[in-house]
């Protein structure tokens, strides 16, 4: 590859890094064709991106971004396939799905909610981050609460109260 061209890749790479929130790299060597055109569908219908690029390519693409990205060089060794996605569990949710037919990707690192995780044992951690959707609704439901509690308490007195009324108006 010219050095002209291989200015261009990084260029390219580097504005799909600041463009996206969150990638992953993986490990797709020994994938067959047809579990890779599998892989490339479903992230195409998750809205993940999914490029191969060489890793010193994407070590200079890194650099280059705006984003301050250090300690992801142990993950970029051998084959890598990058997944971009601006949700940061969709692309460890989507591996873990995958991996319930094949073995593969292997996951190698990721770059999620301005933190780097390295490891196969962080993907289990990744799959399990709320979205900003989730958490919002999970405040919403936590404030709601104590409101249904004082309205239900209230409520449930006020039927104990009339009936006592009741039961004492028709004594006598």
């Amino acid at each position: 590859m010219k050095k002209a061209d291989k200015g261009i890749v990084i260029n390219k790479v580097a504005s799909t890094i600041d463009e996206y929130g969150h990638f992953y790299v993986t490990d797709t060597t020994g994938m067959n064709a047809s579990a890779t055109t599998n892989l490339r569908r479903l992230c195409f219908k998750s809205d993940v991106k999914m490029i191969v690029v060489k890793n010193t390519l994407f070590k200079k693409a890194i650099e280059q971004s705006s984003k301050n990205i250090e300690g992801l060089d142990e993950a970029l060794k051998g084959t890598s396939a990058i997944l971009f996605s601006n949700v940061g569990s969709l692309p460890a949710k989507m591996i873990k799905d995958f991996r319930k037919k094949a073995t593969l990707p292997i996951f190698k690192g990721a770059y999620v909610e301005e933190s780097v995780y390295l490891g196969e044992k962080q993907l289990e951690a990744l799959a399990n981050i709320k979205t900003k959707e989730e958490l919002v609704g999970d405040v919403i439901a936590l404030l709601q609460s104590p409101i249904k509690n004082v309205i239900g308490a209230l409520q449930s007195g006020g039927y104990t109260i009339h009936g006592i009324l009741k039961t004492l108006g028709e004594k006598e």
